[in-house]
């Protein structure tokens, strides 16, 4: 028996699959930790870009925790959703693409973490600001979070 199968068959499986509430009470989770993740790095990657330029970069460092935590909601949760069809998702081409960039685009948050700690204070006071790499880092950030949010769509889907 394949480990996928193993997982389909696991109480928590049953229960997303085959209850009235199970499917429903995971996909609101999964929603709520994504608008948390998404929004507030969609926030910190355009201030980085200098689009939102009112928001002072400091206070932004204390919102990665809330980001982790929606990140947390959405593992727990996609694990969960995951478990009812496990053998189907594994060889489903939006649900590989959605994990991959959700995989980079923690990478991604991570490296811009540190180079905020390192710089938020001087970036706030004006003496110097973000360079071309953390630029480059934001964009991609907002183009792989969009990914992993137009993946997950399509699963419904293809």
């Amino acid at each position: 028996m394949s480990v996928f199968v193993w997982i389909e068959e696991t109480r928590l499986a049953l229960w997303v699959g085959e209850s009235l509430w199970g499917y429903p009470i995971l996909l609101s989770l999964h929603i709520v930790g994504l608008a948390i993740v998404a929004g507030i790095f969609t926030v910190l990657n355009l201030r980085l870009l200098g689009i939102l330029k009112d928001i002072e970069f400091s206070p932004l460092i204390g919102l990665f925790r809330l980001a982790w935590l929606g990140l947390i909601i959405n593992t727990l949760s996609g694990l969960g959703l995951f478990s009812s069809q496990a053998t189907t998702f594994v060889t489903n081409i939006p649900f590989l693409v959605k994990i991959t960039a959700i995989f980079i685009g923690v990478v991604i948050a991570t490296r811009i973490l540190k180079k905020i700690r390192r710089g938020a204070s001087d970036w706030d006071a004006g003496t110097s600001s973000p360079d071309q790499t953390v630029k480059i880092l934001a964009a991609v950030s907002l183009l792989i979070w969009t990914t992993a949010i137009v993946g997950g769509r399509l699963i419904a889907y293809l």
